[in-house]
């Protein structure tokens, strides 16, 4: 018999029941072992190395669960996109069952160094390597899976206190901005964190939808000050990445509410995304879209702290990009907001008669003040918006620090570190 026929190995597997689906997990593994389907993200065993590059990002734990299993007999991904619920651990009879002994060890390869871009199809800059796990030092401590299905209580029910649109563009792809109000029921949020709301009804195989996450785009005592509530920013999607008409579950719902409507929510969820509180930290903001929402709800809040007088705050910037000035959410708002309280830039890539700018062109525009920021210890980067920004805007950050004759190597790994710099894409 082959050894390999014996072996033990200890399978990475995602929970469905409190997977978010955010795409975190997917988007951080460096050897391609997350794949999803419209229902499940799920770890392919031929691929998984064990490196935990995926545990601590993930906001709920999901990610962070393991079997011992037969090597032969490894849960395959087609099998593991059937679950519901994970599958308990094999007890030793059961491994015995199976010709194998609990007492060999599990086999376990090493992570590699990094992927080789053949391997990949990809480039060979990795930027999801610089992504940081733990928050700024000086961040509040963040609560998190208050409910959700593992929780003592599974849900809470928010009431719907507002929803307007914030884009200029026409129904089909509007983009909302809806207040929940969670009454007496607690529900702590912080800048960068989000929750996940269950939308009614059921999928196309009878099952209740899985929970959609959202981040917070209020600040920490809410969109009211002074209230137990908080905002959203939600684009209603009416086609898939493809381009394929798709009418998105929870963004549909979410932007049909009425005041006085109820939702479910549970969360919430994120530990690390979360903001400097300490005086004179640096901001900047790097988004598309809706990924909008975390960096209104830092904005605000250092708004707040600066009309209060008690909170001498550092230097914000904001990089904001979306095809049109049409699309481009809070575009009113931002233009009222004071030129030495922020400094804005908007890069839009579909404006009629103009050159496509992305919102890296304008980082590369800014590289001098950049490179002064990159070099103070007390700067914080954010980056939230689709995938495909990200590594365009960590590339631009290496070079900006490379023409100032910095080592990114040291720098990146340093930014990691020291919860400098937070990727959220999706």
């Amino acid at each position: 018999m082959d050894l390999s026929d014996t072996a033990v190995i200890k399978q990475h597997l995602i929970d469905p029941e409190i997977c978010i689906r955010c795409n975190t997990c997917e988007a951080t593994c460096p050897v391609g072992a997350i794949t999803h389907d419209s229902r499940n993200y799920v770890v392919d065993a031929s691929k998984c190395n064990l490196c935990m590059a995926c545990v601590p990002p993930c906001p709920t734990g999901s990610i962070d669960n393991w079997r011992h299993m037969p090597k032969v007999k490894a849960y395959s991904v087609d099998e593991q996109f059937t679950w519901d619920v994970l599958p308990t651990e094999l007890t030793p009879e059961q491994l015995a069952e199976a010709g194998v002994s609990a007492d060999v060890p599990s086999t376990v390869e090493p992570a590699p160094a990094s992927v080789p871009a053949a391997a990949t199809g990809e480039s060979t800059f990795n930027s999801a390597q610089y992504n940081a796990t733990v928050p700024p030092w000086s961040a509040a401590h963040a609560y998190t899976n208050l409910y959700g299905p593992k929780a003592a209580q599974k849900t809470v029910t928010a009431t719907v206190a507002g929803n307007v649109r914030v884009t200029e563009v026409g129904k089909d792809y509007d983009t909302h901005h809806i207040v929940l109000d969670f009454g007496a029921m607690p529900f702590p949020v912080l800048e960068g964190q989000s929750i996940g709301i269950i939308a009614p009804g059921v999928d196309a195989q009878g099952r209740a939808h899985h929970a959609r996450q959202y981040s917070i785009a209020s600040p920490r005592n809410g969109e009211r000050p002074g209230y137990n509530n908080l905002s959203l920013t939600i684009k209603r999607v009416l086609e898939d990445h493809q381009g394929r008409p798709v009418r998105g579950v929870a963004s549909n719902y979410m932007c049909d509410l009425q005041v006085g409507d109820k939702v479910e929510v549970i969360g919430p969820f994120g530990s690390s995304f979360l903001m400097p509180n300490h005086p004179r930290s640096n901001i900047v903001m790097i988004c598309t879209g809706t990924g909008s929402a975390p960096m209104r709800a830092m904005t605000e809040w250092r708004r707040r702290l600066r009309s209060s007088g008690k909170f001498e705050g550092g230097k914000l910037m904001l990089f904001f990009g979306a095809r049109t000035k049409e699309e481009l959410p809070y575009f009113g708002p931002l233009q009222s907001l004071p030129h030495d309280f922020i400094d804005i830039h908007l890069a839009f890539s579909r404006t009629a008669g103009q050159p496509k700018k992305y919102v890296q062109d304008l980082m590369r525009e800014r590289s001098a003040d950049l490179a002064a920021l990159l070099q103070d210890g007390q700067t914080y980067f954010y980056v939230c918006g689709l995938k495909a920004m990200e590594e365009g805007v960590v590339l631009a950050l290496h070079d900006i620090a490379q023409q100032a004759g910095l080592s990114w190597d040291t720098l990146g790994a340093s930014l990691k570190r020291e919860g400098r710099l937070h990727l959220e894409t999706y």
